[in-house]
């Protein structure tokens, strides 16, 4: 049975955990139950933290796993029936989950795994201009793998539609020689050509900004670093839609907490519910949107 500890840290505002074993680290943020790193025992790091990161109350941090949750990106970008969720005046970007403190409810081994479980009491009634009743809980589970389920059981009498995503920003050595497998021949939307369906030939490969919404994507994606000798291995549920994005060297300039070649250590593939990929949550119903992140030597 392996060990672990757990040690409490504080990182600028934000309270924060780190969870150690024989395999692994996890840094996990109170604020967003956000993992803001995991690195296994003598690799590189698989999830990336900003070196320029800002760890500020109310903003989420350009790191790990935040959640996003009840929709993703921009609200007016959403299907109708998200929108009307929303009772609201300005819609903050990714939801409303990011910049909450979340409670911990636990962390403990359950066989070769140790997991910690998160929950968002304001999700069933106290979120501002979303005013519906939904139990949310994020489990994290540190074994041979990082698994991370975001799950909703809808607590009230109406229906309530979703997006969401478990927006992971990926550790790799140089963006501009890492390739994405596992989307050839998919549709996906180009955001950054007026919102074009177009078609994937090919691995996915980067020499510009990126920004993509892949629809009907299989179970298992996987990012291939060469110069890194490896592949991290994602295997989603619960999930049809991923979004693929990378600023590149202009946009990265403009965020205040990403160093201006910050870009290409970086690489987003979020595990979704977006575009025609929704959910509908009816009254008593339980969605779980999860995420499997693994790695091999190539």
């Amino acid at each position: 049975m392996a060990t672990f500890k757990v040690d409490t840290e504080q990182h600028g505002e934000l309270n924060c955990w780190r969870i150690t074993s024989e395999h692994a680290e996890l840094l996990i943020a109170q604020q967003g139950a956000q993992i803001l790193s995991y690195q296994r025992v003598g690799e590189p790091p698989l999830l990336w933290l900003s070196d320029q990161a800002i760890f500020r109350q109310g903003k989420s941090v350009r790191a790990g796993v935040p959640v996003c949750w009840p929709w993703f990106g921009n609200l007016q970008r959403n299907p109708e029936a998200v929108q009307a969720m929303y009772h609201g005046e300005q819609a903050p970007a990714h939801g409303l989950v990011r910049g909450c403190d979340w409670q911990l409810n636990g962390a403990e081994q359950v066989g070769d795994a140790i997991q910690i479980e998160f929950e968002l009491p304001a999700a069933q009634g106290d979120l501002p201009g979303w005013p519906h009743e939904v139990e949310l809980k994020l489990l994290i589970e540190l074994g041979e793998q990082l698994k991370v389920t975001l799950t909703s059981y809808n607590l009230g009498s109406d229906n309530v539609t979703i997006s969401q995503a478990l927006h992971s920003y990926f550790a790799v050595s140089d963006v501009r020689q890492a390739r994405v497998e596992g989307v050839d021949g998919l549709s996906y939307i180009e955001t950054l050509a007026d919102w074009e369906q177009r078609k994937q030939k090919g691995a996915l490969e980067f020499a510009g900004e990126t920004d993509r919404i892949y629809l009907a994507t299989p179970q298992t994606l996987s990012i291939v670093d060469p110069h890194w000798a490896r592949r991290i291995t994602l295997t989603s549920s619960g999930s049809r839609s991923a979004v693929i994005w990378n600023p590149w060297t202009e946009l990265a300039k403009e965020l205040p907490d990403m160093a201006d070649d910050g870009w290409q250590r970086m690489l987003c593939i979020e595990t979704a519910n977006v575009w025609d990929d929704v959910v509908e949550l009816r009254p008593g119903a339980t969605c779980s949107l999860s995420v499997s992140i693994g790695s091999e030597v190539i």
